[in-house]
Order: C-alpha cells, then structure tokens, then sequence
C-alpha cells in the first residue's frame, strides 16, 4: 500500500509527496534531518492536510505528479472538498481511496 499526502507548511506553502508509512515520513519531514525533502527542510511543516491511499508506488505517483501540477488554489480545493474530481480527467478515481484517520 502507498499513500499521497499534502501537508501544510508554517507559511501556508503546501507539499505533496508519497510514502508506504505516513506517519513516519510525517515525522521525518517534522524533524528536517537528512530524511525530509528539501523543501520542507526550509518550509517548517506544520500539519497533515490530504492522504490518498493506492495500491501501488506508480498509481501513487501519478497522482502526486498530477497533484504537484495543480495552482495552490485548486490544492487548497481538494483538501478542502475531500475529492479528486478536479483531476478525474487525468486519472482513474477509483484507483484512489481518501484516508480520514491515521
């Protein structure tokens, strides 16, 4: 199982990325060691705001690519209405489960 994950940084900025353990790479992002990516490095993070669970790494990659070439404002949309309808015409939703509790 794969996860894509959106996280909210302390300047609002928003990261998406993928893992097969959430809370773990949520903790290596929280710690900025040599583990967290870059940008969060620089970017505090701050909080968990999407996950999407697929059934393999190239199923979560594409929506993490698909995700990462959206405006800040539709991002803000599929956080805020818990739906990747805004991407259905790149994807196939039913390959996509939302995760509501960790």
């Amino acid at each position: 199982m794969y996860y894509t994950y959106i996280l909210r940084c302390e300047d609002g900025s928003l990261y998406t990325g993928i893992t097969a353990d959430v809370r773990k790479r949520f903790n290596e992002h929280l710690k900025q060691g040599s583990k967290c990516a870059k940008y969060t490095r620089v970017h505090k993070v701050k909080s968990i705001e999407a996950v999407w669970q697929s059934e393999s790494r190239s199923t979560a990659s594409r929506l993490e690519y698909q995700i990462k070439k959206l405006e800040k404002s539709k991002k803000e949309l599929l956080i805020k209405n818990n739906t990747l309808e805004i991407l259905s015409e790149k994807l196939k939703i039913e390959d996509y489960k939302k995760v509501e509790k960790l």
